[in-house]
C-alpha cells in the first residue's frame, strides 16, 4: 500500500477550451479524487464551458459585434456576416434567454422558440426544411433545443469568420493540434498577438490564479481541439506568474507526445506527463514540498537544454481501487448546455443532458483490435474494478452532483462485469440511467440484455467496424457480422439503443467489400436491430499493430520519420490503391436515411455517382441468422435470478373421475401488467421458495445446478417442470438464466 504522506501543495487543475457543452470532461474530475485521497488540496475549471457563456451572453455579443466592425469596413465579408450584423439587437435581445433554456432553467421558451418568429436567423436554418419531417416524433423541447443551437451555430460562422477563423464549440484551432509532427506552425501561432477569444480565457485565468494562488498549474489536454488553448493558457500563466510549476497529462500527450524531443514546448510547460496521472502528479506535488526528491514517473522535463524523460520512481501505480471516487465539485454542472445539432439518436447522447462519467475497468479486456493503439498502456493493462466499488462511486456521485446519469466510458466494458454491476444496482434499488461502449460478443444472451435494461442500461455502443468476416478477422475483432446481428437483436428487443461504429478503408478493402459492408448495414437497420450508426475512414496511427507492422497489412507507410512534436496518424499508401475517400458521401447519406426507417429499397448504385459492384450477399442473410435456433443446453453454472416480485396464492381443488388434486394459482404484477400461473400444489409452495431464494435483492446467487439439485430433493425430473409451460410464462416475465 502507498503511504499517504499529507502535502500543502495547492493544486489547480484546468481542461482548456473546447471539449464538450453538455458535460465536463472528466478528466479533472478524475485526478481531484485520487488528491483528495492524498489530502492534496486541488481546485479544477472547464474553462471551455466558461469561456462559451462568456462569449454567449448579452455583454459578450455587444463586444464581439464592436469587435468585428473593423472586418466590415474593409468590406471582404460574406452575405451571412452582413445579415447577423444587421440582426445584431435581435441576438443581444435574445441570447441570455436561450442560453438559459439550453441550460434548463427557462423551459417556457421552448413554446416561443418552435413558433419560429422569435430567434433571428441565418444560413444555418437553411437546411431546417429537410429536417422538418425528422422531428415529427420529437417534442416541442427538443424541437426548440435544435432550432437554439442552429441559432449558436450562427453566431459561431459569424466569429469564424469576422473575429477568429480558429473558433469550433467542440474544439479550438485543432488542424493546429492534428497531426502536428513539427511543432513549427503552432509556435508560430503562439507568437502571434493573442486572439478576441484568447483573451476572453486570459481574463477568467486571471481571476482564478489571483483567487487559489496554486503552486502546480495542470492542465489537461484530451483532443487535438484543445491543444492550441492549452499552450496559450500555459503561456499566460508563465509570463504573469513565473513561479507557478506548470504540467500537461490527459489523452492527446498520451498518443501523440510519446516521442516528443523539441525544447521550444518547454518554454510554456515545466513537465508533460503520460499515461495514469495519479502517480505522475503525486510525484510532482511531492517535488514541490521536497525538492530533493527528485522522483518522476512517465515525466517530460528539461534538463541542460534537452528534452528528457524521467521515469525512475520504483513506486507502483495505483490500483483502480485506490484512486477515489471522481469529484466534480468546483465545477459549474447546473450552467453546462444540452444542445441537440443532428438528429441521430445516439449522438444526442453525447451532446444532450449532463452525464456522470465513470469506468468500469482501466483499458481493455480485448486488446487485440489491429487498428486500435493497443501497445499503449492505458489499453494494454487491463484491470476491472469490483461491482459494489463501482456502485459506492456511482451513490456518491449522485448525491454530489444531483443527477443519476452515468456514461461509463470504458473502452469496451466486459460482460461479466456489467452483469455484476447490474445485479448490484438491482440489490440496491438505484433509480439510475447508464450507458456505455462494448464488444458485440456472444455472451450478450437476450437474458443478460434483459438484466441490464432492468437496472438502468438505455444504450450501448460498439464497433461492428466493416461488416465482411474477412476484415473482421484480419481486424480481429474476435465477432461475425452473424454473432452482432444476434446480440444487437438481443439488446434491441430488450429495449437497449444499439449505436454502431462502422469503418471503410480499411487496409486491403477491396471496393467489393466495401460495397458488402453498406448492404450488410441496410439489412441490420431494415430488420430493426440497428438504430444509430456512424462511418468513420480508417486512420493508420502509430501505437496499433497496423502502424507498427504495415507490412503484414499490405500497406506501407509514406514517412519513416519521427518528428519532433507529435507523433501518431500515419500518412501510409494501400497497395490496392482505392481512392476510399469518394465513398465517404454516399456512405453516409445512405446511412442518414435508414436510421431514419427510409430508402431500404434503394439499389445501392443509387447512393453513389460513380460506378459499383453489385453486392454478393443475399438479401436475407441477416434475417436468416436471426431466424437460426439458439442452443437450449443451460450450463450448469449459469446464475439463476428472478426479477419479478412476490406472487398472490390461491389454492383450489381440481377433480376428475372421482380423483382430485390440490392445485394452486400465482397471480404476479409488474410494472406494466399482470399475469398467472397454474401450478401442483408442493411444486407451486417450492417454486414461491425458490423465487423468494434467487430474487435478485438477495445477496447469494444460485446456479442451475444448485436450483436442481434443490427441485430434486422432493420431486423428480426438475427438466420436465423447468421447460413447462408455468416456467416458460415466469420466464418471458423476469426469470433470468445469465
Amino acid at each position: 500500500m502507498h503511504k499517504t504522506i499529507p502535502l500543502k501543495t495547492q493544486v489547480f487543475l484546468i481542461t482548456p477550451p473546447f471539449t464538450q457543452l453538455n458535460t465536463p470532461y472528466p478528466a479533472t474530475a478524475y485526478i481531484k479524487g485520487f488528491l483528495n485521497t492524498k489530502n492534496i488540496s486541488a481546485t479544477q475549471a472547464d474553462l471551455g464551458i466558461e469561456v462559451i457563456l462568456k462569449l454567449f451572453s448579452k455583454e459578450g455579443l455587444e463586444n464581439l459585434f464592436k469587435v468585428s466592425g473593423l472586418k466590415f469596413k474593409v468590406g471582404e465579408v460574406s452575405e451571412n456576416c452582413k445579415r447577423i450584423l444587421a440582426l445584431q439587437d435581435e441576438y443581444i435581445k435574445t441570447i441570455d434567454s436561450v442560453i438559459a433554456f439550453l441550460q434548463g432553467k427557462n423551459p417556457t421558451l421552448a413554446l416561443q422558440i418552435c413558433q419560429e418568429d422569435y430567434l433571428p436567423e441565418a444560413s444555418r436554418f437553411a437546411q431546417l426544411e429537410e429536417l422538418d419531417w425528422a422531428f415529427g416524433t420529437m417534442g416541442t423541447q427538443d424541437k426548440a433545443k435544435h432550432l437554439a443551437t442552429l441559432y449558436l451555430e450562427d453566431i459561431s460562422d459569424f466569429i469564424v469568420e469576422c473575429v477568429d477563423a480558429n473558433f469550433g464549440f467542440s474544439r479550438y484551432a485543432e488542424r493546429l493540434g492534428r497531426s502536428a509532427n513539427s511543432f513549427d506552425e503552432l509556435y508560430t501561432a503562439l507568437q502571434q498577438e493573442p486572439t478576441y477569444i484568447d483573451n476572453v480565457l486570459f481574463s477568467l485565468l486571471k481571476d482564478r490564479i489571483e483567487t487559489i494562488q496554486p503552486e502546480l498549474f495542470l492542465i489537461s489536454v484530451p483532443f487535438p481541439g484543445n491543444l492550441y488553448s492549452a499552450f496559450r493558457s500555459a503561456q499566460w500563466v508563465r509570463k504573469h506568474y513565473p513561479n507557478i510549476k506548470i504540467s500537461m497529462g490527459g489523452g492527446f500527450p498520451n498518443t501523440e507526445l510519446r516521442s516528443l524531443s523539441d525544447a521550444r514546448v518547454f518554454e510554456f510547460f515545466d513537465y508533460i506527463t503520460l499515461d495514469d496521472g495519479e502517480l505522475p502528479v503525486e510525484l510532482l506535488a511531492s517535488s514541490l514540498q521536497l525538492p530533493a526528491s527528485n522522483e518522476f514517473k512517465r515525466t517530460f522535463l528539461l534538463e541542460n537544454g534537452k528534452v528528457v524523460y524521467k521515469n525512475n520512481s520504483l513506486k507502483p501505480d495505483y490500483k483502480q481501487s485506490e484512486v477515489g471516487t471522481p469529484d466534480y465539485s468546483d465545477l459549474f454542472l447546473d450552467k453546462y448546455i444540452s444542445v441537440i445539432e443532428i438528429v441521430n439518436p445516439m449522438h444526442r447522447m453525447w451532446s444532450d443532458g449532463r452525464w456522470n462519467k465513470l469506468t468500469m475497468a482501466h483499458g481493455c479486456y480485448w486488446g487485440k483490435c489491429t487498428f486500435c493503439d493497443i501497445s499503449l498502456d492505458y489499453i494494454k493493462i487491463y484491470e476491472p474494478i469490483a461491482a459494489n466499488l463501482l456502485c459506492d462511486r456511482m451513490e456518491e456521485m449522485i448525491a454530489q452532483t444531483g443527477q443519476n446519469g452515468f456514461h461509463y466510458v470504458d473502452e469496451a466494458a466486459p460482460p461479466a462485469l456489467m452483469r455484476a454491476l447490474a445485479l448490484e444496482i438491482l440489490r440496491r434499488k438505484l433509480s439510475v440511467t447508464w450507458w456505455t461502449n462494448i464488444r458485440f460478443e456472444k455472451s450478450f444472451s437476450a437474458d443478460l440484455c434483459l438484466l441490464l435494461k432492468a437496472s438502468g442500461c438505455i444504450a450501448v455502443s460498439g464497433g461492428l467496424e466493416v461488416a465482411s468476416d474477412r476484415l473482421l478477422q484480419l481486424i480481429d475483432k474476435g465477432v461475425t457480422v452473424e454473432q452482432v446481428a444476434k446480440v444487437t437483436r438481443n439488446f434491441t428487443e430488450a429495449g437497449i439503443m444499439v449505436h454502431s461504429y462502422l469503418m471503410y478503408g480499411y487496409p486491403t478493402q477491396t471496393i467489393q467489400e466495401t460495397v458488402d459492408s453498406l448492404e450488410m448495414v441496410r439489412q441490420l437497420f431494415e430488420v430493426g436491430v440497428l438504430q444509430s450508426g456512424f462511418w468513420h475512414q480508417f486512420a493508420m496511427t502509430a501505437h496499433s499493430p497496423v502502424g507498427m507492422y504495415p507490412e503484414k497489412f499490405g500497406v506501407v507507410k509514406e514517412t519513416e520519420t519521427i518528428g519532433t512534436f507529435a507523433n501518431n496518424d500515419i500518412n501510409y499508401v494501400d497497395k490496392t490503391g482505392i481512392d476510399h475517400d469518394k465513398f465517404s458521401f454516399g456512405l453516409k447519406k445512405s446511412l442518414f436515411n435508414f436510421m431514419h426507417g427510409i430508402c431500404f429499397d434503394y439499389e445501392l448504385q443509387e447512393w453513389f455517382d460513380f460506378k459499383i459492384p453489385k453486392t454478393k450477399i443475399h438479401p436475407d442473410f441477416v434475417a436468416n441468422a436471426l431466424e437460426e435456433e439458439d442452443d437450449f443446453n443451460i450450463k450448469p453454472t449459469a446464475k439463476i435470478v428472478w426479477l419479478g416480485g412476490k406472487p398472490i396464492v390461491e389454492h383450489f381443488t381440481k377433480s376428475k373421475k372421482g380423483n382430485s388434486w390440490e392445485l394452486m394459482t400465482l397471480t404476479f404484477h409488474d410494472k406494466k401488467e399482470s399475469f398467472t400461473i397454474q401450478t401442483g400444489k408442493n411444486e407451486g409452495e417450492w417454486l414461491m421458495q425458490m423465487l423468494e431464494k434467487i430474487s435478485v435483492s438477495k445477496s447469494k446467487i444460485y446456479t442451475f445446478q444448485e436450483i436442481k439439485s434443490d427441485f430434486e430433493v422432493q420431486f423428480e425430473n426438475f427438466e420436465l417442470f423447468w421447460y413447462s409451460k408455468p416456467v416458460n410464462t415466469l420466464r418471458e416475465f423476469g426469470l433470468l438464466v445469465l
